[in-house]
């Protein structure tokens, strides 16, 4: 029961000072998120830490470095993940300061520090027990800690024999080379090869002996308790811990079954997609379904400066713009193909999993190839190789439609890639369909398309894919 229960009105928090002169132990409760949350977020992220290259695991600290050193440019700072379960782990010390972020398991977690010099311990190691201090965190909870370097640590769950992790955590290491470092560890520092437990001091083992030892008493070293939701000691706060306990063994366990996964998408490159009001003079697409009403008509244009594509020609260009097309498709435009392809199918209408405008590059019946490669109806490169054009499309049941994709180098500094579709319905199901899927062809899926072809036309490397096999063309 608490001697003391004091009320918070910002964020609950203790500061307990260094007994050897060194930075005082700070440890602050940020938020109590939803009952077994914690334990839900450590497994999930625990899985995904367990997946990355740079994972190691020792000393029941499994850890990734997250984001190295680059002293050449004069930073010393370095960020880890860590992971600390039902076990715990042993005490230890680092020589540089540490802060970090960490959601606690749904049993909470216990923080242990001890600021006992390696004086003071080397001329009696029961200091290491007098500078003891324990922070007691709730289960579910973000908090933040922050200690100076050769601060004696351990974390563990808030019961023994907890089934429930002690937390999950983002480490933030202001100095990676920060306090009395060896030679050896300093080169490992300095070539970015360091990592948590390389950086790890373990306890004497006659201080180890003293805490393993009967007569010591966990029970009389001071202890803090942080919490939200209820005051410790109430039946409210023992209640809500035994429910969170209760929810976070479940979702826990629904997180480790599930396989994790996540996504890496790509944007606002700073090229801005235009509808211009008409197709350029001299384009392909002012000659196609001539003498037919057209009933509908755009084209899209993404301007891109002549230095990014060093020395390409307009023809060489426009090839990887459609290669673009078949391998780097927006997956909105994807989906919405998937569900349009169900929807008429039944019709006995035309389907394809590429996007309408350039989905007769799937084509398998095309005798014209662009760039011995891509099936067009019509293809044009100028004298100097400075604008290049192509005609896709194709006829279906409820409408023609064809479209120009062009690459125009208009000066040294300049170089304008379109994208222009033009339709001719041939019944009213075809301009109730043009109707229906007008207002997000123009907003969405003309743009995108080209964005993407021609992000990945430039060689832009966190957009390229590798080769996609087609298992069937139309």
């Amino acid at each position: 029961m608490p001697n003391l229960t004091q009320i918070a009105d910002s964020f609950p928090s203790v500061r307990i000072p260094s007994e050897s002169g060194g930075l005082a132990v700070e440890v602050c409760l940020i938020a109590q998120m939803g009952h077994g949350a914690g334990s839900h977020l450590f497994e999930s992220v625990a899985s995904r830490q367990r997946q990355h290259d740079a994972f190691v695991d020792e000393l029941d600290e499994p850890s990734v470095k997250l984001g190295g050193t680059n002293f050449p440019k004069g930073d010393a700072t370095s960020l880890y993940s860590f992971a600390v379960g039902p076990a715990g782990h042993p005490f230890h010390r680092h020589a540089g300061h540490r802060i970090f972020t960490a959601v606690s398991g749904s049993g909470g977690a216990q923080l242990r520090f001890s600021s006992a010099s390696t004086q003071q311990v080397t001329e009696d190691p029961r200091n290491f027990v007098r500078a003891l201090r324990f922070v007691n965190i709730p289960p579910d909870c973000m908090f933040t800690v922050r200690f100076g370097g050769e601060t004696w640590h351990q974390f563990s769950p808030l019961s023994r024999g907890s089934m429930h992790p002690a937390f999950f955590a983002l480490s933030c290491h202001t100095n990676e080379l920060g306090g009395n470092l060896s030679h050896e560890l300093k080169e490992k520092v300095l070539a970015n090869e360091a990592s948590i437990p390389a950086l790890t001091e373990l306890l004497p083992p006659e201080v180890t002996a003293l805490l393993e030892a009967q007569e010591f008493d966990a029970a009389s070293i001071p202890t803090t308790i942080l919490s939200l939701d209820a005051p410790p000691g109430t039946l409210h706060h023992a209640l809500c811990n035994v429910v969170r306990a209760s929810v976070g063994w479940l979702r826990g366990a629904w997180s480790s079954w599930q396989e994790t996964s996540g996504f890496v998408s790509y944007g606002g490159s700073g090229r801005a997609v235009k509808e211009l009001k008409a197709a350029p003079a001299g384009s392909l697409l002012n000659k196609q379904l001539a003498g037919m009403p057209v009933h509908h008509d755009d084209t899209f244009s993404l301007r891109i400066t002549s230095a990014s594509f060093k020395d390409a020609s307009a023809a060489q260009l426009l090839a990887s713009v459609l290669e673009g097309f078949l391998l780097n498709r927006p997956g909105g435009v994807s989906g919405l193909m998937a569900l349009r392809n169900a929807l008429v199918k039944p019709l006995g209408l035309r389907t394809s999993p590429l996007g309408c405008p350039v989905s007769s590059l799937l084509s398998s019946d095309a005798n014209t190839f662009f760039a011995k490669r891509y099936p067009v109806f019509d293809q044009s490169v100028n004298p100097g190789d400075t604008w290049a054009q192509v005609i896709l499309g194709a006829n279906d049941k409820h409408l023609l439609f064809r479209s120009c994709v062009a690459v125009e180098i208009v000066d040294k500094h300049h170089v304008d890639i379109t994208l222009g579709t033009r339709v001719h319905c041939k019944n009213l199901f075809g301009r109730f369909y043009m109707k229906a899927i007008t207002y997000i062809h123009r907003h969405y899926i003309a743009p995108a398309m080209l964005r993407l072809a021609v992000e990945f036309a430039l060689g832009n490397e966190a957009n390229s894919m590798p080769p996609i096999h087609f298992a069937a063309r139309l």
